[in-house]
This record gives structure tokens, sequence and C-alpha cells, in this order.
């Protein structure tokens, strides 16, 4: 039997290529090697106020973005988080052995938090991590393929997967994060030093999956650089690193043959270049998304959904037994 991985989204913010390169061009080929599950993490978006309907519109959007790229409804289990209410079982079940030394560390919480009064920030984000273990857990997860910034998280999840299996008896498999070596984190095109993110003030900190082919370029011939002009890979050129970053996963080019293209050329050609190999994938990936009907991609989710609660239920039985809730 092929062993399983777990990864989701959040339905909130712009999908940008950060997303795409960091995590759903790890899938395509992940749900080839194994039994994949993959799913709209919508009550992780909840954790920060959602305008309701937004939230369901985003929620179907992501799930026709899994599709758009190529995940493969006959290959993986693509469902919404939601539509499992196993995840909240088996997440208020990790949260009695979840300590607050665990999440107090977590970065994520206090890179959210430090935005905002204490006072005003919600027990669910500083509790999310559970979930997402949850999540994780529930499926006897492998792998987890996620970006750079996502692994902490998954070290709770094996802390938490060990630690219900020492006191109740082997549960849960204790998974293994996979982190992609370019992929790992996408930078901001205004700012090398931050992630392109989702949630950025700035419209020029990322590349929408929905962006047209004129704001591409816009944004590209905006992008940051480096001192000098020379097209080279390296740490020293953060801003230019991740720009070859960008346009190798894209292009499926190796870094050295991208520098090599470019010896006596300056910034102008290779973003001139760049932008063009971006709208190049783009265009047809946009194409297939505006094909993708809503009745579609819900027929899609709904029978994910009845997979996943099949083998959650299995999981669920064992969990309640073992911790010793009454049948």
């Amino acid at each position: 039997m092929k062993q399983r991985i777990f990864s989701g989204i959040q339905p909130s913010g712009n999908l940008h290529l950060g997303n795409y390169l960091g995590a759903i061009s790890q899938w395509l080929t992940l749900q080839d090697e194994y039994e994949a599950f993959f799913c709209v993490v919508d009550l992780h978006a909840i954790t920060v106020p959602q305008d309701p309907a937004e939230l369901r519109r985003k929620t179907l959007e992501i799930a026709k973005i899994y599709l758009a790229s190529g995940i493969d409804p006959m290959k993986s289990t693509l469902f919404v988080q939601s539509h499992v209410q196993a995840h909240t079982e088996l997440g208020w079940i990790l949260n009695t052995i979840a300590r607050f030394s665990d999440l107090e560390k977590m970065t994520q919480f206090k890179d959210k938090s430090a935005k905002s009064e204490k006072e005003t920030v919600g027990i669910g984000l500083f509790d999310y991590p559970v979930l997402m273990a949850g999540d994780i857990l529930l499926y006897d997860t492998n792998v987890v393929p996620v970006g750079k910034d996502q692994m902490q998280h998954v070290e709770l999840t094996r802390t938490l997967g060990r630690r219900f299996n020492e006191r109740f008896g082997e549960t849960f498999v204790i998974p293994e994060g996979r982190v992609s070596k370019e992929g790992q984190v996408i930078m901001a095109l205004d700012d090398p030093t931050k992630k392109m993110s989702k949630s950025a003030e700035s419209e020029y900190n990322y590349i929408a999956l929905s962006d047209d082919a004129e704001t591409v370029r816009k944004k590209i011939r905006k992008a940051v650089t480096d001192s000098g002009s020379e097209i080279v890979y390296a740490d020293n050129k953060p801003a230019l690193k991740n720009l070859i970053n960008i346009y190798s996963l894209l292009s499926h080019k190796t870094t050295a043959d991208i520098e090599a293209m470019y010896v006596g050329s300056g910034y102008g050609d290779f973003k001139t270049d760049l932008a063009e190999v971006i709208v190049s994938f783009l265009t047809p990936f946009q194409e297939r998304l505006k094909n993708i009907s809503d009745e579609e991609v819900l027929a899609v989710l709904k029978a994910g959904a009845e997979k996943a609660k099949g083998i959650a239920e299995v999981k669920m039985k064992q969990v309640r037994e073992r911790v010793g809730l009454l049948a």
C-alpha cells in the first residue's frame, strides 16, 4: 500500500505564486507517489474574522485552483475540512494533552498576535496548530508537504502524536514534514526578507494567480533587486535569488542554466523574460480555472468528503476507545 500525504490551504486572501510553487506544485508529483489527501482548511481560516459569503466563495475558489493546477480527483482525495467533523473532535481531544508551553513558542502566533492588542487575539489563533495536528494525525499521514514556515507545526504534530501513543497505546502514525529546496519559501517581490503573503498590504508583494498579463509585467518591473547588475544566484543577492527561483520553478531550467543565459545581460532583460515566463504559466492556468463550474467542484468535494469521513471515522472509533469515551 502507498504511504499517505496530507496538506491544505486556507481559503483567505489572494492565492499567489508562492502558494503554488511552495505547496501545490509539489502535490502534482506527490499524488502519483502517495495516497494523497488535499483539504481546503476553512476552519483554520476563521481563526481571524471572515465575511461568511466571502469565505464560502473563497472555499470554492481554492478547490477550483487545486483542480486547475492538475490535482486529479481520481488520484487524490479533495475535500473541505469542515465537511469532516472528526477534524474538530480529534482537535479537542488533542487539546487535552497539548500544553500551554507547546503553543506559546509557535512563531506564527507570535508574529500574527504582535500586530494586534493581546486582549483582542482569539484563542483559535493560539490553538489552531493543535487542530492542524488533528488534521494530519486523523489520516495516519506519513508525509506532510509544507513550506519552511510550517515545519514548526509539523514538529508539534509529531510531539502530540508521540505523547498520545505513550499515554494511550500505539494509535497514530508519526508523520514527517517535507520541504522542497527552491520552493520552500518564495519571498516578497518588494522585500526579499519577508515571504510572499496573501495578506500583504501592498499588491506589489506578490503575483496573484488571478493577475492578468499587464499586471504581472508591471509587478515584475517594480520588483526590488540587489546592488550590481550581473545575473548571479547567490545568498548575498537575496532579491535576485528569489526571482531566479521563480524563473527556475516555472521554466524547469536549473539556476545555473539561467545564470548562463544572462551572462552579459542586465536586470532589465532578465525581468522582461521572467514576466513572460510567469504569463506563460498563468494564461493557460486561468483558462482552465474559468472552465470549472461550481457544480463540478461541489461534486468532487462531496465525493472527497465521503471518502475522508470513512477513513476518519475508523480512526476516531479507535481514539474514543483508547481515551475511555463510552461507545
